[in-house]
C-alpha cells in the first residue's frame, strides 16, 4: 500500500519498475543519464523534465532520444506528480491564450483519446458555439490506427488548421468555436512529441497521453474540458479499467493545474457512426449537423455536450444541457455555426454555403472521393452482434487512410461506409460494407481480414446500445448559477 503523501504511479500497467525519489539521485548533467534514470525506474525531478522538453523544443534533442525517452516513460511510467510538472512543461513551452474578460466561464472544450470513426468534435464544436459558448479547440492528427480531427477538417477543400492566437480570437468572435492544431506558438513540445509517439510505440503511455491532451488544454484558458477516454479492441487503453486510470489521472492533474476536467467513458469496439474515413466522416457529421445522422453519434455529441453545459454552469442538469445541444442541432444553428467557421478558417464561402446546405449528393461532390466503390457481402444469416473496428481500420490504414509514419500524406478520399448497424437482422448475399479505396481491388488477405470484423449471432435483432458507460467527474464546484 501506497504511504500517504506519496505520488501514486500513474500507468503502472504498462512495465514494473522502481519509483527511486528523484532527490536521492544527482541532477543529470546530460540527456542520455536522464534517459537512463527512466529507463531504470527513478523518479524523474522537476529541473530534469523540463531539460527534457526544453530540449526537444531548442532542437537538441535528437531524435532517437526523443523515442528512447518516450519509451522509457512507456515501459516505466510517471508518477501523478512526474506527470504534472511534465504537462506544465509542454504547455509553457508556447504561448498561452489570452482571452477578453468578458469570456470567463464561457470557454469549454472536448477532448477524445481518439477511435474509428469518431467525428464528434465536428459536430460539438459548433453546437457549443450555438448554445452560446465559446470552444477554442485545440486538435491533432490521427495516432496509430486512429483518425485525426485535422486530418478530416483539411479533406474540406482550404480549410487551414494553423491559426496563430490573434486569429483564434478573431474566430471566436465571430462564430464562437475554432478547431486549430498546434504550431510553434501554441505547445510547440506536444507536437513534437506527440508526432513522435505515433511511429515510436508509444501511443498508449497514460502518462503520456495525459500531459498530452491536457498542456494542450491549459493553455487555452478553459473554464470546463469533457475528455471523452474510448475503451475497447480498437481503443488504445482496450479495457474499462484501463480507460477509468486514465480518466481518474486526467481529472486529478487537471484539478492541480486549476482545469475543471470530467471523463466520459465510452466504448470503440464497433466504429462510432457508420462512416470511416475522412472525407466520408466530414458527409456523417454534416448528417448530425442537419439533425438526423446515426444515433449513436448524436447520443455522444448531446451527452458530452449537455456535461460541458453542466459544467460551466450554463445549465442546472446534465438533461437540461443534452435538451439544448440536441436542440441546437435540429434547427440547424448548429450547422449555421459549423459553415461559419469553414469560412472564417479558409474554406471558400460559396463552398462552405453549398456543403453545409447542399443535399448528401451534393456534398460528396465538393469532397475527395475514392475512385472505386466495393462491396463485402454477408457470407451467413444472423444478427449483427459487434462490428470491429480495429481489423476495418487496420486496412483502411493499408489503403491509404492512416500514417505508419509521421508526417505521411493520406488519401482523404479512402475509407468505409457500413451498410447495417449493430442489432439488425442481415441474410447471407448482402452488401453489408461498402469500401472506398483507389489503389487495385482487395486482396484475399483484406477481404478475409474485412469478412472477420462482422460478427453475428442467432439472437433476436436488439436497439443500438449507447457507446457511454460512465462520467468520472472533477470535485464538486461551488454553488452553480446559470446564467438568466
Amino acid at each position: 500500500m501506497a504511504v500517504p503523501g506519496t505520488p501514486r504511479p500513474l500507468g503502472v500497467f504498462a512495465g514494473g519498475g522502481s519509483q527511486a525519489p528523484a532527490d536521492a539521485l544527482p541532477e543529470p548533467k546530460q540527456l542520455s543519464e536522464l534517459i537512463r534514470l527512466k529507463r531504470d525506474g527513478s523518479r524523474l525531478s522537476e529541473a530534469a523534465i523540463r531539460g527534457f522538453v526544453r530540449a526537444v523544443v531548442d532542437g537538441s534533442a535528437q531524435g532517437a532520444q526523443i523515442g528512447a525517452m518516450l519509451m522509457a516513460i512507456r515501459l516505466r511510467g510517471m508518477d501523478l506528480e512526474e506527470t504534472a510538472v511534465l504537462t506544465r512543461a509542454l504547455a509553457e513551452s508556447g504561448q498561452r491564450l489570452e482571452w477578453p474578460e468578458a469570456w470567463q466561464g464561457q470557454l469549454v472544450d472536448k477532448h477524445s483519446t481518439g477511435g474509428v470513426g469518431d467525428k464528434v468534435s465536428l459536430v460539438l464544436a459548433p453546437a457549443l458555439a450555438a448554445c452560446g459558448c465559446k470552444v477554442p479547440m485545440i486538435s491533432g492528427r490521427g495516432l496509430g490506427h486512429t483518425g485525426g480531427t485535422l486530418d478530416k477538417l483539411e479533406s474540406i477543400p482550404g480549410f487551414t488548421v494553423i491559426q496563430s492566437p490573434a486569429q483564434m480570437k478573431e474566430i471566436l468572435e465571430r462564430v464562437g468555436c475554432c478547431i486549430v492544431g498546434q504550431s510553434q506558438q501554441l505547445v510547440p513540445a506536444d507536437g513534437i512529441l506527440y508526432a513522435a509517439r505515433d511511429v515510436t510505440a508509444t501511443v498508449d503511455s497514460l502518462p503520456l497521453v495525459t500531459a498530452s491532451i491536457l498542456s494542450k488544454k491549459a493553455v487555452e484558458g478553459l473554464t470546463a474540458l469533457v475528455v471523452d477516454v474510448k475503451f475497447g479492441e480498437a481503443a488504445i487503453f482496450p479495457t474499462e479499467a484501463q480507460a477509468r486510470e486514465l480518466a481518474t489521472a486526467l481529472v486529478e492533474v487537471g484539478a492541480g493545474l486549476g482545469l475543471q476536467v470530467a471523463a466520459a467513458l465510452t466504448a470503440m469496439d464497433t466504429p462510432l457512426g457508420r462512416c470511416v474515413g475522412h472525407s466520408l466522416e466530414v458527409e456523417e457529421a454534416l448528417l448530425c449537423l442537419d439533425g438526423k445522422g446515426p444515433p449513436d453519434l448524436r447520443d455522444l455529441v448531446t451527452r458530452l455536450g449537455g456535461a460541458l453545459l453542466w459544467l460551466s454552469g450554463r445549465v442546472h442538469t446534465q438533461d437540461e444541457g443534452q435538451t439544448r445541444v440536441a436542440a441546437v442541432l435540429d434547427d440547424s444553428s448548429a450547422r449555421g455555426r459549423f459553415e461559419l467557421m469553414l469560412a472564417t478558417q479558409g474554406v471558400d464561402p460559396g463552398v462552405a454555403r453549398a456543403l453545409c446546405s447542399g443535399t448528401p449528393a451534393q456534398r460528396r461532390q465538393l469532397l475527395p472521393c475514392a475512385r472505386e466503390p466495393e462491396e463485402l457481402l454477408a457470407t451467413a444469416d444472423g444478427t449483427v452482434e459487434l462490428i470491429r473496428a480495429l481489423p476495418l481500420a487496420l486496412v483502411l490504414r493499408e489503403l491509404g487512410a492512416g500514417r505508419s509514419r509521421a508526417g505521411e500524406s493520406l488519401r482523404l478520399g479512402v475509407g468505409a461506409e457500413l451498410l447495417v448497424g449493430v442489432g439488425q437482422r442481415l441474410s447471407r448475399g448482402t452488401a453489408w460494407l461498402r469500401v472506398h479505396r483507389d489503389g487495385p481491388a482487395l486482396s484475399e488477405s483484406q477481404r478475409r481480414v474485412l469478412q472477420g470484423a462482422l460478427v453475428l449471432s442467432d439472437r433476436e435483432p436488439f436497439p443500438l446500445p449507447s457507446p457511454f458507460a460512465e462520467l468520472v467527474l472533477p470535485p464538486p464546484p461551488r454553488a452553480r448559477q446559470p446564467p438568466q
